[in-house]
C-alpha cells in the first residue's frame, strides 16, 4: 500500500453566477458554480488590500440542488480539488483547477429565496450522537469552548 496523502478543500464564499447543469452522455447531471472568495491583507505601508479569488465548483447528481444556487447566494463547500486538461477549439492544451464538491450548505439566501431555500434533505450534514439518536439534524454543527 502507498503512502496516504489529503486532498481536501473546504470553502466559504458567494457564487458569482447561477448553477449551470448538463448531463454527461451517460446522463448523469453535473452542476457547475463559480465561488468568490474574498481575503484581505495590510501591506508594510499599512494600506488594507482586498483581493477575490474565483474557485470553480463541480457538483456531481445534484441536479434538485442546483436550482437553488443562484448568484449571490452564501455557500459552505467541502471537497475534493482536481486538475483537468482538454484541448480548445484551437488545438492549444488548457488546465482547469477545480474543487469536486463532496458535501455543500447553503448558509443563506441571495435575497430571492426566504430563510436559506435548500431542500433539505438535498444537504448532506453530520448529526451530533444526541441528534442521531433522536433522529434530528441541524444546518451546521456547533463547536463548544473547552477552555481558554
Amino acid at each position: 500500500m502507498g503512502e496516504r496523502s489529503v486532498n481536501k478543500a473546504i470553502l466559504i464564499g458567494r457564487l458569482g453566477a447561477d448553477a449551470e447543469t448538463r448531463h454527461t452522455k451517460s446522463g448523469t447531471p453535473v452542476s457547475r458554480v463559480s465561488l468568490a472568495t474574498n481575503r484581505q491583507w495590510t501591506d508594510s505601508d499599512q494600506q488594507v488590500h482586498e483581493e477575490t479569488d474565483w474557485i470553480y465548483i463541480v457538483l456531481w447528481n445534484k441536479e434538485n440542488l442546483a436550482a437553488y444556487l443562484t448568484k449571490g447566494t452564501k455557500l459552505y463547500v467541502e471537497g475534493r480539488i482536481q486538475i483537468r486538461s482538454y484541448e480548445d477549439n484551437g488545438g492549444v492544451k488548457r488546465y482547469v483547477t477545480e474543487v469536486v464538491a463532496q458535501n455543500i450548505v447553503l448558509l443563506g439566501s441571495n435575497g430571492n429565496v426566504n430563510g436559506n431555500g435548500a431542500d433539505r434533505s438535498e444537504i448532506r450534514r453530520r448529526p451530533s450522537a444526541r441528534q442521531a439518536s433522536q433522529g434530528s439534524l441541524r444546518s451546521r454543527p456547533r463547536s463548544r469552548r473547552t477552555g481558554r
